[in-house]
């Protein structure tokens, strides 16, 4: 399972050139693409199209020619294989029988966009959403989901959907969310605003409705005064994150207060972020 590069040709890996120089065959997602990608390497290699519409027949395919010893490598059109892309039915197939299946990494939007996300400390956890549903009411259900969920998380969309998703990410409000076009690309553009300004943004300019997006919706901020903890557990948080790693003064402090650890880890974070940023921990009201 060999990444291959989101945008930039430069980005490919040494392992994966040699991967694919070595290869009997490269299956792929399409083979047109394909065959321009390796030229520009100066490859030429026997294609095999395997994509979502065929996948499992193509599998078969591949595991013949694996069993009659033929070494196959398998790329998508941009990025990791089976993240977002064709190419997990494959390898169910290949593992099924026994055979191997090496992943050859690579090029990644996600990682790519956390990297100038400047969520610093802040950005212990996220998770991976990708593409949100097409139909309306899922896709606020989903959005929802996020809402009620402290971590970061990342979403992939298609440009012709982006209106759609920016209306939908309205009803988050202030929550900051990092938007990444194109990335590695000659055009990209990484902006940083309001869940209820990507509409705005995206309408500043007609380029901004082409291209391949990648988002960020940063971590929700848990305010130190916050309902959800009294002063007197968030002082005595406070107090442990001074002489104790994070991990280890949350899991002290939800054994001393009975409080949740997640909402102890939430805290903690927002917590550990306006130290960083010179902040003073919360006092105990009088």
């Amino acid at each position: 399972m060999v990444a291959t590069p989101i945008g930039n040709l430069a980005d490919v890996t040494l392992r994966a050139l040699q991967v694919l120089s070595l290869a009997d065959t490269v299956a792929c997602e399409d083979t047109r693409h394909t065959a321009g990608l390796l030229q520009g390497y100066g490859l030429h290699k026997p294609l095999l199209a395997l994509h979502e519409h065929n996948e499992a027949e193509a599998a078969q395919t591949v595991v013949q020619r694996l069993r009659a010893g033929q070494r196959v490598a398998y790329v998508s059109d941009a990025g990791t294989p089976g993240v977002s892309d064709p190419g997990a039915r494959l390898v169910s197939a290949v593992q099924a029988l026994g055979l191997r299946c090496l992943p050859i990494p690579g090029a990644s939007s996600l990682t790519a966009l956390l990297s100038v996300a400047g969520l610093g400390g802040a950005s212990g956890r996220f998770v991976f959403a990708g593409f949100l549903s097409p139909k309306t009411t899922e896709r606020q259900r989903e959005v929802q989901a996020m809402a009620d969920d402290a971590r970061a998380c990342l979403l992939l969309e298609a440009p012709h959907r982006m209106e759609a998703l920016a209306q939908a990410l309205a009803s988050l409000g202030g929550r900051r969310i990092t938007v990444g076009r194109e990335l590695t690309k000659q055009y990209e553009e990484v902006a940083e605003l309001p869940a209820d300004g990507l509409g705005a943004w995206l309408k500043a300019g007609s380029h901004r409705l082409r291209g391949e997006f990648v988002l960020l919706l940063h971590p929700q901020a848990v305010a130190a005064g916050d309902d959800t903890l009294s002063a007197s557990v968030l002082r005595t948080l406070s107090l442990l994150l001074a002489e104790l790693p994070l991990k280890r003064a949350v899991r002290l402090c939800a054994d001393i207060t009975g409080e949740a650890r997640n909402a102890l880890y939430d805290a903690a974070l927002a917590l550990r972020h306006e130290q960083d940023a010179g902040s003073e921990p919360p006092a105990e009201d009088c």
